[in-house]
């Protein structure tokens, strides 16, 4: 075996230092690397900041308003909802299974490995080129304190500049997010007071789906088509499963992941659906908001002045970086995980399975993670980014939901803290409500379901052809046991339980 596995796979060993035996699989534990140093506050400040909610409101429920009007609110209930949902799921699978590979590890345990490794090839190359997708808004929004920074270079250096922030200790990049959310969720306030204050539009707006028609003429939009918006809406909340990215630097995970996970929801939706309801009931015209290029900034401009708008155009791009940094070290840890997993050939799993002795955080990963993304934003047009990550959620979502429904079945998800009310009825809804979903967006929009599929198919022969026939790879593990993984012991493993002298032990 060897130095990586030697170091994923926590075995029993010898006080004098003695080679590690080897032990049976379901004995075999993760070695407890990254610092378990964050708190549940901490986690969920992380976890909002990947969400970013002001940048979900600025940038794409602009699309949702343009889109289907005044029913914008029902897309973004009906996405409330499932998310819940969905939440439900995640936070089960999450407590069975706190492993910083996110989906990936708590699908490919309770599903299989097959469809474990083709949904973290596709959240790998969905979460890189959303890096993209988010940074290049950075450049828009500071463009309008100072020109010479509108520049799409700008997106280029954020990633960058991000990438190594995201190398420092793990809970020093929980308080920056969290200083930074600070920011971006004044920006929200700013937007919600100018909407609730100057209300000119009746309340009967919020259930009208509208649009804009030829000569900007304002036409009833289809049902369907505010269905077809729950896919957007659900991108703009998605980031609360995010928290289990950091289970293995959190501590008592498997009982505290599921509540960040659920209160994230909460604090999401509220942050995006009380600004949307705010704008639509005080913009001046609903012609001229679903007639601008940018909605939203029509309607600051439009209530507060260009002064108003130059001014929160700051917190959003603060709220861009925000998201940027948070994405950063969640895709870093995914492959980070991939590598202790030996998902590659061992000259590129040994360095990126890897941790830095004294910041405790993966390093090389996240410098790869950011240099990718930031030549993806350079050399890739922003469509392509954008078809790319277009309906990654739904295949994700899918397979969350098949996942917690066949570890009740299989028992893998036996050892879960947190249980999700009304199995199997939560599962199987999120199964229909997704497949739904999917429909309706083919409907609308073919392509960006297919690139999904095409990107999680090839997963399949990669994993046949190369992981299967290597037994000593994907060998999955259990987590670390918390017991152990105090700042006292940070290389500290096991696979018995330990004894009070143990536990106490300097």
């Amino acid at each position: 075996m060897d130095e990586l596995s030697g170091r994923a796979l926590s075995v029993a060993a010898e006080a004098s230092g003695a080679k590690a035996t080897a032990v049976p699989a379901e004995e075999q534990k993760y070695a407890q690397e990254l610092a378990r140093s964050l708190s549940l506050r901490e986690n969920i400040l992380i976890t909002l900041s990947a969400v970013t909610p002001a940048s979900s409101v600025f940038i794409i429920m602009p699309s949702v308003i343009s889109g289907v009007g005044g029913a914008s609110p029902v897309a973004f209930v009906i996405a409330a909802l499932v998310g819940l949902v969905v939440a439900f799921c995640y936070a089960e699978l999450s407590s069975a299974f706190p492993i910083s590979g996110g989906e990936y590890a708590f699908v490919a345990r309770a599903l299989g490995k097959p469809f474990g490794f083709a949904l973290f090839l596709l959240s790998l190359v969905g979460g890189v080129f959303v890096l993209g997708v988010i940074a290049s808004g950075a450049g828009t929004y500071l463009g309008e304190l100072w020109g010479a920074l509108s520049g799409g270079w700008v997106g280029i250096v954020v990633i960058l500049v991000t990438a190594v922030i995201g190398c420092f200790p793990i809970k020093a990049n929980a308080w920056v997010t969290g200083i930074f959310l600070v920011i971006e969720v004044g920006a929200l306030v700013v937007l919600t007071l100018l909407g609730f204050v100057n209300v000119s539009q009746p309340v009967s707006t919020l259930w009208q789906a509208t649009t804009a028609g030829p000569g900007g003429i304002v036409v009833a939009a289809s049902a369907g088509l505010v269905v077809s918006f729950v896919a957007t809406a659900l991108f703009s909340y998605n980031g609360y499963g995010t928290a289990v990215y950091y289970s293995e630097e959190t501590k008592f995970a498997r009982k505290t992941i599921g509540r960040a996970i659920l209160w994230s929801l909460a604090i999401t939706v509220a942050a995006e659906l009380i600004p949307l309801i705010a704008v639509l009931l005080g913009t001046p015209s609903m012609k001229g908001l679903l007639g601008a290029d940018n909605p939203i900034s029509y309607f600051i401009t439009a209530r507060g002045g260009s002064a108003l708008n130059t001014i929160v155009s700051l917190g959003i791009a603060i709220a861009i970086i925000n998201a940027v940094l948070a994405i950063v070290l969640q895709v870093a840890r995914l492959l980070y995980s991939s590598a202790r997993d030996r998902s590659w050939p061992d000259w590129i799993s040994t360095p990126l399975g890897s941790v830095h002795p004294r910041l405790r955080t993966p390093v090389v990963a996240t410098v790869v993670v950011g240099v990718v993304g930031a030549l993806l934003l350079w050399l890739v047009p922003f469509d392509v980014l954008l078809v790319a990550t277009g309906a990654n959620l739904l295949v994700t979502y899918l397979l969350v939901a098949l996942a917690a429904l066949a570890g009740r079945i299989n028992g893998k998800t036996r050892l879960a803290e947190f249980r999700m009310p009304w199995w199997p009825i939560t599962p199987i809804a999120m199964i229909i409500i997704t497949l739904g979903v999917t429909a309706e967006s083919v409907l609308q929009d073919w392509v960006p379901v297919s690139v999904t599929l095409a990107i999680f198919l090839v997963g399949f022969p990669y994993y046949f052809l190369y992981l299967r026939p290597r037994r000593d790879r994907w060998t999955l593990p259990e987590p670390a046991d918390e017991e152990l993984t105090d700042e006292s012991h940070p290389h500290r493993a096991t696979t018995h339980t330990p004894t009070q002298e143990e536990e106490v032990a300097p």
